[in-house]
């Protein structure tokens, strides 16, 4: 009888144990799952060979406008911004493949990035323009015929020639380079007729060397540049977007572009 007492106390003991796992187990999955933390830093993608957006110093550091803009937005959020260069050719595959979390330098919005990429609103506008060496008998885009036109490989320049369509046909060759800098080099060297490059960053270069280039009347179009996120990462674009409207609104973006350009061009 004690043997069987024993084991119906053991059993009883044994249901009531399972039991209150079965509540506990029902409570837990009642209860909402906690909130993601947010990020505690944003690995922003840049070509670091950009001035003056994002570009090298002297002493090699990061400088630029658009470096000085994520440092003041990161500030504002509250989390540390942390710079990544990468091969700009591949931007997409880097943002999507999470290598990194925003691209930030001077990124043109355009309809084929927009699906792949999440943008910001605008903030600043910028033309493609044709620069040329100052001794050039280069005077239009229509003097473009037979010659070597560089562009930056991955760059919206490429997308600017190739719509106007009359022109890119005219071309003896559309060459594509790595960046700016060398594409330049070769403008100088005579090894290129012509260089299309974004506004902000031809005058930067143009402006160091007077006497040396020149840049064309006409150009290949305007556009805008934007901060790109992954399609699904809509919580940090809110929260970029909302930073860069109070940036643009109580003057600190505008203080940015008159320290990088002399004067304030931001797009509001």
């Amino acid at each position: 009888m004690k043997k069987i007492t024993t084991v119906l106390s053991l059993v009883l003991v044994a249901a009531a144990l399972l039991a209150a796992c079965g509540r506990q187990e029902d409570a837990a999955a009642a209860k909402p799952a906690a909130a993601p933390a947010p990020a505690v830093a944003i690995v922003v993608g840049l070509d670091d060979n950009f001035p003056p957006m994002g570009f090298r110093d002297e002493s090699n550091a990061l400088v630029g406008f658009d470096i000085d803009l994520a440092r003041e937005a990161g500030k504002r959020l509250g989390v540390e911004v942390r710079f990544k260069p990468i091969d700009w050719n591949a931007k997409e595959a880097e943002l999507n493949g999470k290598r990194v979390d925003v691209l930030w330098n001077g990124l043109t919005i355009t309809e084929a990035r927009k699906e792949k990429i999440l943008f910001t609103t605008p903030y600043l506008e910028n033309r493609q323009i044709i620069v040329v060496r100052e001794a050039s008998p280069i005077r239009t885009k229509a003097d473009l015929a037979g010659k070597v036109v560089g562009v930056q490989e991955g760059s919206s320049a490429i997308e600017a020639v190739e719509r106007d369509g009359a022109t890119a046909k005219s071309l003896k060759e559309l060459k594509k380079f790595g960046d700016n800098v060398t594409a330049l080099m070769d403008l100088g060297t005579e090894r290129l007729d012509a260089l299309v490059v974004d506004e902000v960053v031809g005058r930067y270069y143009t402006a160091k060397k007077p006497g040396e280039y020149r840049v064309l009347d006409e150009n290949f179009g305007t556009e805008d540049y934007g901060v790109g996120t992954r399609k699904d990462d809509g919580e940090l674009m809110a929260r970029l977007q909302k930073t860069l409207d109070e940036m643009k609104n109580d003057g600190s973006a505008a203080a940015i572009s008159t320290k990088w350009f002399g004067k304030d061009i931001i797009r509001k």
